[in-house]
């Protein structure tokens, strides 16, 4: 089963059921540790690792149907149904299980992906991470610099390093799986289902991810969908716009 920690001790209830927060490529639940005891003030938050990430088992592959059936089993084993909200890699998953599962969910916010195949591929990000040599490293800021060095941006210099187990000089990221399984990953499975229960589709103002014409793909499998964009954010708004990320997902769930 997934590794997972929870905050707040509030009893579920059919009107505030449990939040589940699902993170995106190459992160980890701790990425969002911030938002989920912000958010437990009102709610029981679960963060957890997607397999090949973090303290999560490692698996022979990365697809949405696998990732989806992981967390019905974290569901189940919390005693859902859940509100569920994935970023990216994340998002699509939570879609997945929103679509094959539906009974598992309340609502669903969906942070800056949609249902469709993508473009791009995020192979330079794990040619950027194998180039650290590990065996020097004694801090974080090691990582951090060599990554510089290899044309990562800041931001995601201190994400990516979050992943890294510096006393064992190792990656927290199965980045062979990952690499084999990119294809999946960048893609979406083809689905027959539909989710009839509210849905947020928030999306960085500044990014590209969630663009007017993936409407029309949306709309027939999530009917309730609702569309916002975070002004001045890009595809990671949760790190850019902590607070207003916040604010927009509590007043989504508690409507």
């Amino acid at each position: 089963m997934l590794a997972y920690s929870e905050f707040g001790d509030t009893t579920p209830s059919p009107e505030r059921p449990a939040l589940m927060i699902v993170h995106g490529l190459y992160g980890s639940g701790r990425n969002w540790g911030v938002i989920a005891k912000r958010l437990s003030d009102s709610r029981r938050v679960i963060i957890l690792d997607m397999r090949n990430h973090g303290q999560s088992p490692r698996g022979d592959t990365q697809s949405y149907p696998d990732m989806a059936a992981d967390l019905s089993e974290l569901i189940d084993h919390l005693g859902g149904p859940v509100d569920l909200c994935g970023h990216s890699m994340g998002g699509k998953a939570a879609m997945t299980v929103a679509l094959t599962q539906p009974e598992l969910l309340r609502r669903l916010v969906v942070a800056d992906i949609a249902p469709v195949t993508y473009s791009h591929t995020q192979m330079a990000m794990i040619t950027a991470m194998r180039s650290v040599d590990l065996s020097s490293l004694t801090r974080r800021s090691d990582a951090e610099a060599q990554l510089a060095s290899a044309g990562i941006e800041p931001a995601l210099q201190s994400f990516f390093t979050q992943s890294l187990d510096v006393p064992n000089k190792a990656w927290r990221l199965n980045l062979d799986v990952l690499e084999a399984e990119m294809d999946k990953i960048i893609g979406f499975p083809e689905l027959t289902g539909t989710f009839p229960n509210p849905t947020l589709f928030l999306s960085g103002g500044a990014s590209d991810y969630v663009l007017p014409e993936h409407r029309n793909t949306i709309k027939p499998l999530f009917p309730a969908a609702r569309f916002a964009k975070l002004p001045g954010a890009g595809h990671w708004l949760h790190a850019e716009k902590p607070r207003e990320f916040e604010a927009a997902v509590r007043t989504f769930l508690d409507a």
